[in-house]
C-alpha cells in the first residue's frame, strides 16, 4: 500500500489539486491547517484578528477564560454599563464571526470538489486553523476521533492543537484535549487511541520532544501522544503544525514523520516560506518498507529529496537532492528563487486543456501509472538512470480499458545513438524488460528514446541545434514523468539558463504546431470529449475555445470542434 501524507496546506488548493493529479497512491492523508484565513479579503482577516485579540485580552483581564470567546462576547453585550467602544467591537465581532463561518464552509466545499475527482481514498484532519470538519463538506473524510482499517492497517486521527489561534472563530474549532497538563482520565486523545489501538496515528500537533520545538520556547508537543506511541504497537505517527521542526525519526520502533508545510506560509518575520513538502510511505502488506520526502514544485514537478529504506531491521538514508535538502534545513527558499518561466503559447494552452481533463481522471489511468511506477522500480537495478514521460490519454488522465500507453523512454546510454536508438542494444534491452514486466496487461508503445547524457552535454555546451535536446524540452513541457528524480537534475540545469530554454522551445515551435494539427491529434480530443460525455460531463465552451485555438482550426465543417 502506498500512502501520501501532506499537512499544513494553508489554502494552497491549486497546488493540492496538482499533487492529486500528478501522483498515484492508495491513500492520501491531509494532516490539518487546511485553510489559511476565514475570509476572502486579507484586510477583513486582519480586522477580525485585531478585534478578536482585543476581546481575548479583555476576557483574560475579567477572569472569564473558561468561556469560549463568542459566549463571553454575548455575555458582555448583555451586561449593563458596558462602554460604547466595547459594545461596538463586540457587535462587529459577532457579525464577522457569522461571515467567517460561511466563508470557511465555502472553502471546505471547494476543497471537497477538488478531492472528489480522485478515485483513491482521501482523509483530512482539522488543525488549529480549521473549524470542526463534521460541520463541513469534508465530514465524510474527517479523521478526527475516527478510525479506518485500510489494507490491514488501522489508521486513527486526532486533530486540533494545544494553542489559541487568533483570527479563527473559537466556537467552531476542535477543542484539543490531549496536551500538556491534561491527566489521563480526561485526556480525550489518549482514551481514544487506547480504545482503538491504531497501527498508524495521524495528529496535527506532534508528540512531545519530536518535531515539536518552537524557537525561544522549546518543546510544545503532547506528552500523552509520545507515551502512547512508545508503549503500544504504533508503526507510524504522522504530524504537522510545527513547520520548522520537521523530518524523519524512529523512537522505540515507531517512525515519526513531519514533512513541514505543503502550502506557502508567512513567517512571524513577515517573510514567505515556500512549501510543497510531503511524504510518500510504502507498506508491503503491514510492514513499513520505504519512506520518501518529496517536494511539489509549480504545477507538475515532483522532486525526490530523501529516501529511507527499512533493511535488516534498521533504516538507511539515501539523499537524492542535496541542494533542496540543505535549503530546507537552513529554512531558506530554493525554488521561489528560481526565475519564473512562461512557456510558448502553444504549450501554455495545452497545459490548461490538460489540467481540465485531469479533473476527471479515471481509475484506469491510476492503474496504468501505478504499473509504470512498478516497472521502473524493477528496472532501476539494471540501468544507471531510467525514466519515462507519458503522452496520450494516460497523460491527459482519461485512459480507458481499451487505451494504449504511449511513452518516451529516458536512459543514460553513453553511446551517442541520437536518432538511431532503435538499433541500440541498451534501448533494446530496456524495451524487452518493459515488455516482460508489463506483459499483456496493457498495450504500450515507446514512441521515442532520449539519451540523458546527450541532453546534459548539449545544455552545458549551449548546443542550440541538438535535436535530441529539442525533443527533451518539448516532452518535458507537456508530459507526465515516471521516476522524475532521474530527469530532475537535467531539467534543473536547463532551468538555470532560461534564455537557453526559451530559445529551444522557440526552435521546436513549428514542429509543435504541425503535431497539434495532425488528424490523429484532432481525433484524440474528439475521443476525450466522448469519454467525458459518457460520465455525464459536458465540455465547457471556454475549454472548447482553448482547444480550437490550440489546434488552430479555422474550418470546422468536418470536425466536432
Amino acid at each position: 500500500m502506498k500512502i501520501i501524507f501532506l499537512t499544513d496546506i494553508h489554502g494552497s488548493f491549486n497546488q493540492t489539486a496538482s499533487l492529486l493529479y500528478e501522483s498515484v497512491a492508495d491513500l492520501y492523508i491531509v494532516g490539518g491547517d487546511l485553510i489559511d484565513i476565514p475570509f476572502y479579503s486579507i484586510n477583513t482577516a486582519i480586522q477580525y484578528h485585531d478585534i478578536q485579540t482585543y476581546l481575548h485580552s479583555l476576557r483574560k483581564k475579567m477572569g472569564r477564560e473558561k468561556l469560549i470567546l463568542e459566549d463571553f462576547v454575548n455575555e458582555l453585550l448583555d451586561s449593563p454599563n458596558v462602554p460604547e467602544d466595547i459594545i461596538d467591537k463586540g457587535s462587529e465581532y459577532q457579525q464577522l464571526t457569522i461571515r467567517a463561518r460561511r466563508v470557511m464552509q465555502q472553502k471546505y466545499k471547494v476543497l471537497e470538489n477538488i478531492i472528489s475527482f480522485k478515485s483513491s481514498t482521501v482523509f483530512a484532519l482539522p488543525g488549529n486553523y480549521d473549524m470542526d470538519l463534521k460541520f463541513t463538506s469534508l465530514h465524510e473524510r474527517d479523521l478526527h476521533l475516527h478510525w479506518h482499517n485500510i489494507g490491514g492497517l488501522k489508521i486513527a486521527g486526532y486533530g486540533g492543537a494545544d494553542v489559541w489561534t487568533a483570527g479563527i472563530p473559537e466556537r467552531y474549532i476542535v477543542k484539543y484535549n490531549g496536551g500538556i497538563g491534561t491527566d489521563d482520565s480526561n485526556n480525550e486523545m489518549w482514551n481514544f487511541f487506547k480504545a482503538v489501538k491504531p497501527d498508524i496515528i495521524v495528529a496535527h500537533q506532534p508528540a512531545h520532544g519530536i518535531h515539536d520545538r518552537i524557537a525561544r520556547i522549546g518543546p510544545s508537543g503532547s506528552p500523552a501522544l509520545r507515551t502512547f506511541c512508545e508503549n503500544n504497537d504504533v508503526k507510524l505517527c504522522l504530524t504537522g503544525h510545527i513547520h520548522n521542526d520537521w523530518g524523519f525519526k524512529e523512537v522505540e520502533g515507531c517512525v515519526y514523520l513531519n514533512p513541514s508545510n505543503f502550502g506557502e506560509v508567512t513567517t512571524v518575520q513577515g517573510e514567505v516560506s515556500e512549501g510543497g513538502f510531503f511524504y510518500q510511505i510504502e507498506f508491503n502488506e503491514t510492514d513499513l518498507e520505504k519512506i520518501s520526502l518529496k517536494k511539489m514544485v509549480g504545477d507538475h514537478r515532483i522532486h525526490d529529496i530523501v529516501e529511507y529504506y527499512h533493511i535488516d531491521g534498521r533504516w538507511l538514508e539515501d539523499i537524492i537532492d542535496v541542494e533542496r535538502l540543505q535549503a530546507r534545513c537552513l529554512g531558506r527558499n530554493y525554488d521561489m528563487e528560481v526565475q519564473k518561466y512562461h512557456h510558448i503559447p502553444e504549450i501554455e494552452l495545452f497545459k490548461e486543456i490538460k489540467n481540465f481533463f485531469r479533473m476527471f481522471r479515471t481509475q484506469e489511468t491510476e492503474e496504468r501509472l501505478d504499473e509504470l511506477d512498478h516497472a521502473i522500480e524493477l528496472l532501476k537495478d539494471k540501468f544507471d538512470d531510467i525514466a519515462m514521460d507519458i503522452v496520450g490519454s494516460v497523460n491527459m488522465g482519461i485512459s480507458q480499458e481499451s487505451s494504449d500507453i504511449d511513452i518516451v523512454l529516458y536512459v543514460r546510454c553513453g553511446r551517442n545513438c541520437q536518432d538511431m536508438y532503435e538499433q541500440c542494444d541498451y534501448y533494446k534491452s530496456a524495451k524487452a524488460l518493459l515488455e516482460n514486466i508489463i506483459g499483456d496487461k496493457y498495450k504500450f508503445e515507446i514512441i521515442d528514446c532520449i539519451d540523458l547524457n546527450v541532453v546534459e552535454r548539449s545544455i552545458i555546451t549551449k548546443n542550440y541545434e541538438c535535436e535530441v535536446t529539442q525533443r527533451f524540452v518539448a516532452y518535458r513541457s507537456i508530459c507526465r514523468p515516471v521516476n522524475y528524480k532521474a530527469i530532475a537534475p537535467i531539467e534543473d540545469i536547463l532551468n538555470e539558463d532560461i534564455e537557453f530554454r526559451r530559445e529551444m522551445e522557440g526552435s521546436i515551435r513549428s514542429y509543435f504546431r504541425i503535431f497539434a494539427t495532425t488528424s490523429q491529434h484532432m481525433r484524440s480530443f474528439d475521443k476525450y470529449e466522448s469519454r467525458l460525455k459518457s460520465i455525464g460531463i459536458k465540455l465547457p465552451e471556454s475549454i472548447r475555445d482553448k482547444i480550437r485555438e490550440y489546434l488552430q482550426v479555422t474550418n470546422t465543417d468536418n470536425l466536432n470542434w
